[in-house]
Order: structure tokens, then C-alpha cells, then sequence
């Protein structure tokens, strides 16, 4: 089940495609924190919402706001993943312990062994203050977020 609206974030450190460890806390107090849980890099879908946000990224990453894209791929596969789409925005590992961080938000399905297409958007005071959850072959509607974006 997904974490609740108005909870705490639960927290997390995971390192990005070039090694770094990116923890949650880092952002509090100073930016918003959009939370990307996907299945797989180098799916077609999974490819699609990435490359999206490439596109889009000042109104994902800017001095307000870090975006943070998870899934259970390994660091050297996100690397690969990052390099060949241009994303320049972190995307962390939660392969080990595997899917622990997805699970603690509630989007990790145990059937497949990957996380479903989660959103969260994290407050800078590290309260939930958005979400919506996807199957995995269901593409998000960014919209939705970057409208909640901007009314933070």
C-alpha cells in the first residue's frame, strides 16, 4: 500500500548511475523532491517517460525542485541507460537490498521483482504530498505532477 498523504517520506539512500549516494534527507528544507518509481530502463514505456522528462526537466530540476528516478536496475545499467538517452538527472539503484525503498512506499510488485510506475512528490518539510500509482504498462500523465508542482 501506498505511503499516505500528509505522512513522512520514508527515507532513503541509494546510489545514482555514477556511484554517488543520493539520500532524501539531503533535499529537506530545501527543495520539493518528485519521486519516479519505474519498472525497467531501456523498456519502451519506461524509455518514453524518461526521455519526457529529459525534455521537461527546468520544470522537474530547478532551485525549487529535484526530481530523483528509481528502480530496481543495477548502477551500471542506469549509467548505460543515462548515457544513451542524455538524462541528466539522478537516477538511483534499489537493487540491493532489492526493492527495499520501493517497497517502503508501497510500489514494488512481488510477482515481476520491480517497482510499478509510482509517483510521489516529497515537500520540503519531507511530508507526501502527492501521488498517484500506475500498472506497469500504464504511462503517467506528467501533466498531473507539474500542475501539483506548481501549485507548491
Amino acid at each position: 500500500m501506498p505511503v499516505e498523504i500528509g505522512a513522512v517520506a520514508p527515507e532513503f539512500e541509494l546510489r545514482d548511475q555514477h556511484g554517488q549516494m543520493v539520500r532524501l534527507a539531503d533535499f529537506r528544507g530545501r527543495k520539493n523532491v518528485v519521486l519516479v518509481f519505474y519498472p525497467y530502463a531501456f523498456t519502451r514505456v519506461c524509455t518514453s517517460e524518461m526521455c519526457a522528462i529529459r525534455d521537461e526537466l527546468p520544470a522537474f530540476q530547478s532551485d525549487q525542485v529535484q526530481v530523483l528516478a528509481i528502480s530496481t536496475d543495477t548502477v551500471f545499467a542506469l549509467r548505460v541507460f543515462a548515457e544513451q538517452l542524455g538524462l541528466e538527472f539522478p537516477l538511483l539503484s534499489d537493487f540491493w537490498p532489492h526493492g527495499a525503498v520501493a517497497r517502503s512506499y508501497g510500489v514494488f510488485d512481488e510477482l515481476r521483482g520491480c517497482v510499478v510506475r509510482g509517483t510521489f512528490i516529497v515537500g520540503r518539510d519531507g511530508a507526501l504530498r502527492w501521488s498517484v500509482v500506475n500498472a506497469i504498462p500504464d504511462a503517467r500523465n506528467q501533466a498531473e505532477y507539474l500542475k501539483v508542482l506548481g501549485a507548491l
